[in-house]
């Protein structure tokens, strides 16, 4: 019987052996292969991670050029005194979406602000020492010395009439461009500071945000030397795909976007505060005293908040005067309507037979914002709101860009959407 056992035993577990033995030198090879690519990956992850950090992230730079034009007596500016000398303009997190606008987090006399400064396309890391001297011949080129105060004030009115167009408001303006230039109240303003205001007003971005200075839902400018400028803190993002790192963006899921939004993002009726101060700066962009502006990119990613949940606007560099769109759209050649596009979502419908493209807008702000407010508002809506706030986002959707209907129902729209959300959070703590 034990021969029988020990002979069975053989049989059935000797072949098996032999077969794992076999498999074992293939086993090693496919762990070590996915050992390597795992490293492989990781490494090529943290190289395109540091190759697009430092292409993105240049804050060093700015303010080596803008200090070094400070100490030749190019440029001046509020800040430039603790910019430089006394280095009291602390750098935090980098911002950057693009290389040519630097945006950081930061600290200035104990508040939390945002900085902001170009780099001029010829700015690139192999511009070496002559980095300094192009920059200067670039941009702070303007105006010339021997230009009079009333040449300036001539030169920047021209500007602001290209730009927002001939406004009677313009003039109030230039005042409030001269009032910032002259930042030390010497009652004068030197070569230095008119280079740098001018060179501000080039940034468009700057621009708006002299424009809608008084408006409670752009950020207050606090400070400049040259082009570069500190407004309030980094407002808190409504877009779920803020908290994730920059290279997993992309990766993330449209479908997933709601879902994040309800786990990660305020609570309903937070989000219904922050959407009426939405739809008000909607209001504040039409007809306001410098024009209308058209918001070129609607994304949640623009949609920011204070610590009270105010809506505050979180990039203006998408927020176009009317008057550049229409300059933009006036005799342009088209096929059809995407090639009549300003922006990223500014689109003017295509005149097929002429083959140009028309003026007016095919979405106008409030129907684009209005789709935004669809996928923001209605998960988690209150049972009894839900199907109410949808009706009122459709009809909004369909609102037309054209001049005719634009007067006719806007107001009206805007209006029972801000008065529906406004009744469900009065009252209440969220008020």
């Amino acid at each position: 019987m034990r021969r029988l056992r020990r002979l069975a035993h053989l049989v059935l577990f000797c072949p098996f052996s032999k077969g794992l033995q076999g498999r074992l030198p293939g086993l090693r090879v496919k762990y070590v292969f996915l050992v390597w690519l795992g490293v492989f990956a990781g490494s090529w992850l943290a190289y395109v991670h540091y190759s697009s950090y430092a292409e993105l992230c240049r804050g060093h730079i700015c303010q080596v050029v803008i200090c070094d034009q400070y100490r030749k007596g190019i440029i001046s500016g509020s800040i430039c005194q603790d910019l430089c000398n006394l280095r009291q303009v602390e750098w935090r997190t980098c911002l950057s979406s693009a290389p040519g606008q630097q945006v950081y987090s930061g600290l200035w006399q104990g508040k939390e602000v945002t900085i902001k400064c170009g780099i001029e396309e010829s700015l690139d890391s192999k511009a070496g020492a002559d980095m300094a001297p192009r920059r200067e011949l670039v941009l702070f080129d303007k105006p010339t010395r021997g230009t009079s105060i009333k040449e300036f004030q001539e030169m920047t009115l021209s500007f602001l009439k290209a730009n927002l167009g001939d406004l009677p408001s313009l003039p109030a303006l230039v005042g409030q461009v001269l009032l910032m230039a002259d930042f030390n109240k010497d009652h004068r303003v030197s070569l230095a500071e008119a280079k740098s205001v001018w060179a501000l007003l080039q940034r468009n971005e700057f621009l708006l945000l002299l424009s809608l200075q008084e408006k409670e839902h752009a950020s207050r400018l606090l400070g400049y030397c040259g082009d570069l400028y500190i407004t309030e803190g980094v407002p808190h993002s409504s877009w779920p795909g803020a908290a994730l790192p920059p290279l997993l963006r992309p990766l993330l899921p449209p479908a997933l976007h709601g879902a994040l939004q309800q786990w990660l993002g305020p609570a309903w009726p937070w989000r219904a505060k922050i959407a009426i101060g939405l739809l008000e700066f909607v209001e504040e962009l039409f007809h306001g005293a410098y024009g209308t502006f058209y918001m070129c990119e609607t994304t949640l990613a623009n949609v920011g908040y204070t610590a009270k949940y105010d809506f505050r606007m979180a990039d203006l560099q998408q927020v176009a005067p009317e008057a550049a769109v229409r300059r933009f759209l006036r005799g342009r050649r088209c096929e059809h309507s995407a090639d009549c596009t300003y922006g990223r979502d500014c689109r003017a419908p295509c005149d097929t037979l002429l083959r140009q493209c028309k003026g007016d807008l095919v979405q106008p702000n409030l129907a684009k914002v209005c789709e935004l407010l669809r996928d923001y508002l209605l998960p988690g809506a209150p049972a009894g709101l839900r199907a109410e706030l949808g009706r009122q986002l459709r009809t909004c959707t369909t609102l037309s860009g054209l001049a005719s209907q634009v007067e006719a129902h806007h107001s009206l729209v805007l209006s029972h959407l801000k008065t529906l959300l406004w009744k469900q959070i009065s009252n209440t703590k969220y008020a």
